[in-house]
C-alpha cells in the first residue's frame, strides 16, 4: 500500500492514490490539477521514506473537484451581570481534492517500516 503524509495549510493529511480529501481552501480553479510538494513521509509497501523535514523530490498530484464550505460554527460570548451578549457564526472554506498520483522522485533517509 502506497501513501504519503503531506502538509497543506499548516495541517497534515494522510493521502492514498484515488482518495478524496478536504484541505483548507487553495487558490486553484475547479477541474485543475495542483502539485503538493510538502511531503513529510512516503510509504511504499514495506519501505518508509522519512523527510528531514521534507522528502526531497517527492510530490503529490491532485485534481481540484470543488470548493466547499464547512458547517456553521456558532461563537457566543457574554459577560455575566453586564447584559453583554454577542453571537457570531463562522464557516470555513475548504477545497475537495482527489489524489491522482504519489511520485517519489529523489529520496532521503530510507528506513524499513516496522510491523506493529
Amino acid at each position: 500500500m502506497k501513501y504519503a503524509i503531506l502538509e497543506s495549510g499548516g495541517k497534515q493529511y494522510r493521502a492514498e492514490e484515488g482518495q478524496v480529501i478536504e484541505v483548507d481552501r487553495l487558490a486553484a480553479e475547479e477541474g485543475s490539477t495542483v502539485d503538493l510538494e510538502q511531503v513529510l513521509l512516503l510509504v511504499d509497501g514495506d519501505t518508509a521514506h522519512v523527510g528531514a523535514p521534507l522528502v526531497t523530490g517527492a510530490h503529490v498530484k491532485a485534481s481540484v473537484l470543488e470548493h466547499i464550505r464547512g458547517p456553521k460554527i456558532l461563537v457566543f460570548k457574554y459577560k455575566a451581570k453586564m447584559r453583554y451578549r454577542v453571537r457570531q457564526g463562522h464557516r470555513q472554506n475548504y477545497t475537495r481534492l482527489r489524489i491522482e498520483r504519489i511520485a517519489a522522485g529523489g529520496r532521503t533517509a530510507a528506513k524499513k517500516a516496522s510491523a506493529g
